[in-house]
């Protein structure tokens, strides 16, 4: 167990003890502020360009200095990820993983030079999404061995034990695979919540999150535990790693990216297979944080007006104001010294000390900015 997750037991026993039941929204508490309703309704079609550039600046090399940085490497219905360019003055080039094809960029800088820097821009094209209406043509279906290869175990999301047992309990008298995406999807949001104090995007260590009935935690988090308990009861289901470009078209401050400078706005998102509907987009981690952040009050149902058009969106839909990339679980960077890394959507460097914090980009020297173009 990690300091952080364990410095977070004591707050999590004052929310309560963890619920093994399913969830049903329409018996939660109506809120005791009224507050005007909201909407949140993004709809598919409609195609938006960035450029997203990354610059990392290493104040002083201490012997070979390494970085990588992720580039968009999803297309799908709702991203194309298009050219990238680069400058630096150390060894750089691009490279994959190959094996769970993750795109980056590998700068390498020798201990003499002064310095070392790198910058990458990389165009994207993304849309909102939807689920399929009734009368639409289904999707085509997943090819099987992807399908298997979104069912596996992996270091932070195991199958088995303490998860598999949580799963079978959220979905009882659920029948057919939508019926149980949506059995886990409102126990997720039931369950777990969103906590500021966390670093970064969480970890995403679902084992210790039951274990300890501790549940609150931020995207990495409440995100990998659907994608995990969808895994363990055999609905393939994946974390999708990204980055918030750009405000929402929907006013919700917390569902937005500030262009000008994206520095924390690292966001994972999900998608579960259902044959007919294919990769689902879902997002409980977002419906958790309007919940706890969006106003001064912690809203605690779903009822609420400012909380229900976002529940009901993110299964199934969100905003295209967000760049995906990539799916990757317990990745070995090329030519890295460390450990492997849970997920990548932070630039991640290391030198002779070892790895820097990827979490302190006012110290390790990095920004991130969007720029969003306009078509004709």
């Amino acid at each position: 167990m990690t300091p952080a997750r364990r410095s977070l037991l004591k707050g999590a026993a004052s929310i309560g003890a963890l619920s093994l039941a399913p969830w049903h929204p329409a018996s939660a508490q109506t809120p005791s502020t009224p507050t005007a309703a909201r909407t949140f309704s993004p709809q598919p079609g409609q195609w938006r360009s960035f450029e997203v550039t990354t610059r990392v600046d290493i104040p002083k090399a201490n012997g070979i200095t390494r970085v990588w940085l992720p580039v968009p490497s999803v297309n799908t219905s709702w991203q194309k990820s298009e050219a990238s360019s680069f400058t630096s003055n150390g060894i750089t080039r691009l490279r994959s993983d190959g094996l769970q094809g993750v795109q980056m960029l590998y700068a390498e800088f020798a201990e003499n030079i002064e310095k070392p820097y790198v910058e990458i821009t990389s165009r994207v094209q993304t849309q909102n999404r939807a689920p399929i209406a009734e009368g639409q043509k289904p999707a085509a279906a997943e090819d099987a061995s992807t399908l298997q290869y979104f069912t596996r175990a992996t270091q932070f999301l195991p199958t088995d034990g303490i998860v598999r047992t949580t799963a079978q309990k959220a979905i009882q008298g659920a029948k057919t695979d939508l019926e149980k995406v949506r059995a886990i999807y409102d126990w997720v949001v039931s369950n777990a919540w969103r906590e500021p104090k966390v670093r970064g995007c969480g970890e995403g260590d679902i084992k210790t999150m039951l274990e300890t009935g501790n549940l609150g935690g931020k995207c990495a988090d409440i995100n990998a535990l659907f994608v995990g308990l969808c895994r363990s009861v055999g609905i393939p289901a994946r974390d999708v790693y990204g980055l918030r470009l750009a405000p929402s078209a929907f006013g919700y401050k917390e569902l937005s990216g500030n262009s000008a400078s994206l520095k924390g706005a690292q966001h994972c998102r999900a998608e579960a297979y259902v044959k007919g509907q294919g990769w689902m987009a879902m997002d409980p981690a977002d419906v958790a944080k309007v919940m706890r952040l969006e106003t001064p009050e912690w809203l605690k149902t779903t009822e609420h007006p400012v909380v229900k058009p976002v529940y009901n969106t993110l299964f199934g839909g969100w905003e295209g104001n967000w760049v995906a990339f990539n799916t990757a679980h317990d990745l070995t960077l090329p030519n890295s010294k460390g450990d492997r890394i849970g997920f990548f959507m932070y630039p991640t460097a290391e030198n002779n000390e070892g790895r820097l914090d990827s979490y302190a980009p006012d110290d390790f020297k990095y920004q991130i900015s969007a720029k969003e173009i306009k078509t004709i």
